[in-house]
């Protein structure tokens, strides 16, 4: 599933070769991934503008458009994109080059994957934009609302980072995953950060010490860095060692499998251990 370091790599894609070139034609027909727009809706807004500049935050991507007709007008809608589980943005340039980023599986690109097409975006110089997407799980939207999404992951604040990550009472990975909290961490990333900072995925958000914080942000930054860098959520440290018998990288010891906030959760046995059981159930297996 695409995590926030695949959404920056479709997000430097797009910044890197769609802007500024004009769109004549918009494939807006998937009602499903253009919900709640009706077809068409989409293509009427944007035809004729190109896309000038592309924003992230978490895993929402959504990029401003120019003004139609006279270059003074105001500007022209946002056009929101969302990867959903295994979304990837295809450009091609004017000289037919493909360019792709996104779900780092590698699924045909070849001609058979146009049944995969969701939303194009064609260009004057017979470029195009292509959101690809397997299990239609992705969305776009005119004019996105981000007031559900906490601070991006990589861009929130100490003093913010430890505000939200210790409000309530709920099983730290939880927290990690709660986009309205911090936005952009999914399942693969919040198994990194928890092994790197030596913290239980079951502790209680409001059972941590100012010492957990420290290092869950240290990671936090650690792993987002290294994934961003290294091509993906998957790049990380303790990723290969998330199966039955593997063991942990760092020390050795074997690595538990479990449930946390919906979600597989792998971490090791020895430097994450569990808190103690309160009332014959797992502390972290409480909810907010």
């Amino acid at each position: 599933m695409p995590e926030l370091p695949e959404v920056e790599a479709a997000r430097r894609l797009i910044a890197d070769r769609a802007l500024h070139r004009r769109i004549v034609d918009v494939d807006d027909s998937d009602r499903y991934v253009g919900r709640p727009h009706a077809p068409g809706e989409v293509r009427g807004a944007l035809t004729g503008r190109s896309l000038t500049a592309a924003h992230r935050r978490g895993k929402m991507i959504w990029l401003d458009t120019s003004p139609s007709g006279d270059p003074d007008g105001p500007p022209g809608p946002e056009l929101g994109i969302h990867l959903g589980m295994s979304g990837r943005i295809q450009v091609t340039g004017p000289d037919g080059g493909v360019t792709e980023a996104g779900d780092e599986r590698r699924y045909d690109t070849g001609p058979r994957s146009a049944k995969w097409n969701r939303f194009t975006l064609t260009f004057a110089d017979g470029g195009r934009l292509v959101l690809q997407d397997p299990r239609r799980l992705g969305r776009v939207r005119l004019n996105p609302d981000l007031s559900d999404l906490g601070p991006d992951a990589v861009q929130v604040t100490p003093a913010e980072f430890r505000a939200l990550i210790t409000k309530g009472r709920i099983a730290v990975k939880a927290r990690l995953l709660d986009q309205s909290k911090i936005a952009g961490v999914g399942n693969l990333l919040a198994d990194e950060i928890l092994w790197q900072a030596k913290v239980s995925p079951l502790a209680l958000t409001n059972t941590l010490t100012p010492a957990h914080v420290n290092r869950l942000y240290r990671a936090l930054k650690s792993a987002l860095a290294a994934a961003i860098a290294n091509g993906g959520a998957h790049t990380g440290e303790i990723i290969a060692a998330r199966h039955p018998g593997g063991t942990c990288p760092r020390d050795g010891a074997p690595m538990v499998h479990g449930t946390v906030g919906g979600r597989s959760t792998w971490w090791c046995s020895r430097e994450q251990a569990a808190p103690r059981p309160r009332n014959g159930r797992l502390a972290g297996a409480s909810t907010n």
